[in-house]
């Protein structure tokens, strides 16, 4: 198996989270959400979110850079994703009608041998206020190719997504 990082038996975890409002853009499109570097994460002990990417690539504004969404597994392995998603009431007049969100190995087309390659896509109703979320799905994942988290709605202007969390765990796999 390939590894990279920190060489550790046992489960290796990625834990990120966001709680400054990211303004996305509505429409067919999804976007990746975008997390903090360093000690405003959660927990990174296995080095797969860092501002230096494996490929060289340096994240110098996480809030600009869709890089800053990646996860690169520190391991190749069973990986389960977990996902927290907290949207913005819905506005007076067009309001959204659907909330969608979904994971995405390789979102940037970076070389891997899946880019673009979506997962438990979901397309959701909204709830009275706030609409909070929860998921998870298990995939293979390999360090050649990262995991994000994306999402988008069909409101007819901008909604704030006000806390986001995304989490990779690793397995080791026969």
């Amino acid at each position: 198996m390939a590894t990279r990082g920190t060489v550790s038996p046992g489960v290796q975890v990625c834990s990120l989270k966001v709680d400054v409002p990211q303004l996305i853009a509505p429409g067919t499109t999804y976007k990746i959400v975008r997390f903090p570097f360093g000690s405003a994460e959660p927990s990174d002990r296995f080095g797969m979110h860092q501002a230096v990417q494996p490929d060289g690539y340096v994240v110098t504004d996480y809030a600009t850079d869709d890089r800053s969404g990646l996860i690169w597994p520190s391991k190749s392995g069973w990986g389960h994703l977990y996902a927290l998603i907290q949207w913005e009431a819905p506005s007076a007049t067009g309001a959204y009608t659907e909330l969608r969100d979904q994971y995405v190995r390789d979102p940037l087309s970076l070389g891997s041998p899946t880019p673009n390659d979506t997962t438990a896509t979901d397309h959701r109703a909204p709830s009275i206020g706030q609409n909070f979320f929860s998921k998870s799905h298990g995939i293979f994942v390999n360090p050649d190719t990262p995991v994000a988290l994306r999402v988008t709605h069909n409101d007819a202007n901008p909604r704030l997504l006000n806390i986001a969390e995304f989490k990779l765990v690793i397995h080791e796999a026969a």
